[in-house]
């Protein structure tokens, strides 16, 4: 099974035909295609993304969504190949539930059964006077703290898990560009890493890293200011974390990196995980 992972970054603005040979999402899904695609910052209604989905739900894919109750504002989904088995919305948090920020799929049955779950962390703030940074800043603790024991508990339960999205946490040094000068900033505040790195010791395996080894990278997030994709200075912030038993049939992990700057259709790439069957 291939699980590719992607913020859209609104899924209109993804499918749209950019330029003639920027075609937008659709020809990558037909051309990668991979068995389940987990989606973040769908930025719609379920009625709106299913109208910008359409070929490809008319060519046979389901797609399984969350939208945020606050309009235009993240969302959540699973497109697959094949119908979910069943579909669970959020991880029993009264505040983030009707945020569009998590959303779990059971494929299979018996020892082929997978859950893949598609993620969209806060992006969170360096805690400052301002009071708007306060106010993000705290929305991610929040987040952290009530979703880090969900994730331990799901771990725990057993079975062949993948939870994988927009993190907005890149877990060390490698997974930034230029991590020095963003030691203060969010996405690499001490307490998120501190927070990544309790969800390996309680046997999260970041597939991506443990398939690639000591390296820089590979990135999957580039800013769309300046030359970052040219130069390559871009983060790792999306991730897929699977359970030890799938961790294990792990075959490959690549990043969809557009061979251009206006080849992007949104300023993340997707990620992809193939594990055996």
């Amino acid at each position: 099974m291939t699980v590719a992972s992607v913020n859209v970054n609104g899924v209109r603005a993804a499918v749209k035909q950019r330029n003639e040979h920027n075609l937008g999402m659709l020809p990558w899904l037909t051309a990668a295609a991979p068995d389940v695609v987990l989606l973040q910052e769908i930025r719609a209604s379920e009625k709106i993304a299913r109208t910008a989905l359409a070929p490809a739900l008319d060519a046979g894919w389901h797609l399984a969504m969350t939208e945020s109750s606050v309009a235009g504002r993240s969302g959540v989904g699973v497109l697959s190949r094949t119908e979910p088995t069943a579909v669970r919305i959020g991880y029993g948090s009264d505040e983030f539930d009707t945020l569009g920020r998590y959303l779990e799929a059971d494929f299979g049955t018996g020892a082929d059964a997978i859950t893949v779950a598609s993620v969209y962390v806060p992006s969170g703030a360096a805690r400052t006077e301002n009071p708007k940074d306060v106010e993000k800043h705290d929305e991610k603790v929040r987040f952290l703290d009530s979703f880090g024991p969900y994730l331990d508990d799901l771990l725990a339960a057993g079975g062949n898990v993948v939870v994988a999205g927009d993190w907005n946490i890149a877990p060390d040094e490698r997974d930034i560009k230029n991590w020095k000068g963003n030691l203060k900033n969010a996405g690499f505040l001490p307490h998120e890493r501190e927070w990544v790195a309790k969800r390996m010791a309680s046997g999260w395996v970041d597939v991506a890293r443990e398939h690639h080894g000591d390296v820089a990278g590979p990135y999957a997030w580039w800013s769309w200011r300046g030359k970052a994709f040219d130069n390559d200075a871009g983060w790792r912030i999306d991730y897929h974390l699977a359970s030890p038993t799938l961790a294990a049939r792990t075959e490959q992990v690549w990043v969809d990196r557009a061979d251009a700057y206006d080849l992007r259709w949104s300023d993340h790439a997707p990620v992809t995980a193939r594990f055996a069957r």
